[in-house]
């Protein structure tokens, strides 16, 4: 079950599922304007999210930003016509393409054989979309190149277009007086891909523009919301992996022996699985 949170003065967040792959949603509060971030993978999704912040006196949102082209982001906008919604020029392309797609279990199969779809997704639609597959997807009302900033009415959303390796339309949204940084899932790796990946340039591009913004909490996706300490940790363990890919000729078992010595401890699995990313992408 989803948990409906709160952190600082102005945002509000459910929490993620994994089986059916819901996000994270966000609902920024100002004086006069109310911003959804995302707008869930599904018009169910997208609707339990409102209701439960009606229940908190949380108004419906006055617009809502998609972070990028993903089902899982933007299947509930259907679910949400009186709000303008807005996203990058990039990420309107990309929903483009999805529109002349059928959802069915086997046009699903077909494009996962295909390698358009994978296996992941397609599984958790299915599951997400068990006693209908009504999908209608609904076109951003407006588009952006690089960044549009959002007075609300005592706080400000800088909605700022970063790209990366998981989407080349990711944008992010920065909460400014609240001090929180919505990432989304700009950091990462490419699954749209034959083997997942991260890339060296682009990884360090990224975490070189996500550390200029001056932020306490930072919330990916598909995880909980982490501190800055965190973030920071885990852009360390990214950029150190990222340096020995490139030093050892993303060569996998001199990458695992160099950062094995620059950490001097075991490897976890996770920092495992990102060198056979950044491997992967080398």
């Amino acid at each position: 079950m989803h948990e409906i949170n709160k952190i600082g003065k102005h945002f509000w967040y459910s929490t993620a599922i994994s089986l059916t792959d819901r996000p994270i949603l966000g609902m920024v509060v100002g004086n006069n304007k109310t911003l959804m971030i995302d707008a869930g993978n599904s018009e169910d999704h997208a609707k339990y999210f409102l209701n439960e912040l009606l229940k908190r006196e949380v108004p419906n949102p006055d617009m809502v930003v998609l972070t990028h082209w993903h089902w899982d982001h933007i299947f509930g906008l259907a679910a949400l016509p009186n709000t303008v919604s807005i996203a990058s020029s990039e990420t309107k392309k990309s929903m483009e393409k999805l529109i002349p797609f059928s959802w069915s279990d086997d046009a699903l199969d077909e494009r996962v054989k295909e390698g358009i779809e994978i296996e992941f997704c397609a599984n958790a639609i299915k599951e997400e979309f068990k006693d209908h597959r009504d999908i209608t997807i609904v076109l951003p009302d407006l588009t952006f190149e690089k960044r549009v900033e959002l007075d609300l009415g005592g706080v400000t959303c800088i909605v700022q277009y970063v790209g990366g390796d998981h989407a080349a339309d990711s944008v992010i949204v920065y909460i400014k007086e609240d001090k929180i940084l919505f990432l989304a899932d700009c950091i990462y790796p490419n699954m749209y891909a034959e083997k997942e990946n991260y890339t060296i340039k682009e990884t360090l591009r990224l975490l070189d523009e996500l550390e200029s913004f001056d932020a306490d909490t930072y919330i990916p996706s598909h995880q909980k919301p982490i501190s800055k300490d965190e973030f920071n940790q885990e852009a360390d363990k990214l950029r150190a992996i990222a340096k020995y890919t490139d030093s050892c000729g993303g060569d996998k078992q001199k990458i695992i022996e160099e950062y094995g010595k620059y950490v001097n401890r075991e490897l976890t699995e996770d920092e495992r699985v990102i060198i056979t990313d950044f491997v992967n992408g080398y």
